[in-house]
C-alpha cells in the first residue's frame, strides 16, 4: 500500500509563514506529481500547487509569489513554503500523489489525511 503522511498545518497570523511537508511511502515505482489541494468550508477543492518529475511547477493564480513547491525525490517528499499568509487561505490542505506502484501497473491518485492551516489575529 502507499501513504501520504502531512504535517506542517497550524494557526498563525496574517501575514506569517508555513511550511507543509508531505512524505509517500509504501512500495512505490515512480511518482508523475506530486502537490497540494486545499479546501475551505462550503468551498470546492482547488488546486494550490504541483511539482512534476521533470521538476516543473504550478501554481494557483492566488498563491504565485508567496508559496514554493519544491520536492526532494531520494524521500518521495514535498514541500510547501507559504509565505505572506492571509486569511482567505485558510482551509484543509491534502497532499497528492500521481504514482505507479509497479512498472505495469497504471499510475493512480493518492491522498493524503489532511492538515488544517488557519490564518487569523
Amino acid at each position: 500500500q502507499v501513504q501520504l503522511v502531512e504535517s506542517g498545518g497550524g494557526l498563525v497570523q496574517p501575514g506569517g509563514s508555513l511550511r507543509l511537508s508531505c512524505s509517500a511511502s509504501g512500495t512505490i515505482f515512480s511518482i508523475n506529481v506530486m502537490g497540494w489541494y486545499r479546501q475551505a468550508p462550503g468551498k470546492q477543492r482547488e488546486l494550490v500547487a504541483t511539482v512534476y518529475s521533470s521538476g516543473s511547477t504550478n501554481y494557483a493564480d492566488s498563491v504565485k509569489g508567496r508559496f514554493t513547491i519544491s520536492k526532494d525525490n531520494a524521500k518521495n517528499t514535498v514541500h510547501l513554503q507559504m509565505n505572506s499568509l492571509k486569511p482567505e487561505d485558510t482551509a484543509t490542505y491534502s497532499c497528492n500523489a500521481r504514482l505507479k506502484r509497479l512498472p505495469a501497473v497504471p499510475p493512480r491518485d493518492y491522498w493524503g489525511q489532511g492538515t488544517q492551516v488557519t490564518v487569523s489575529s
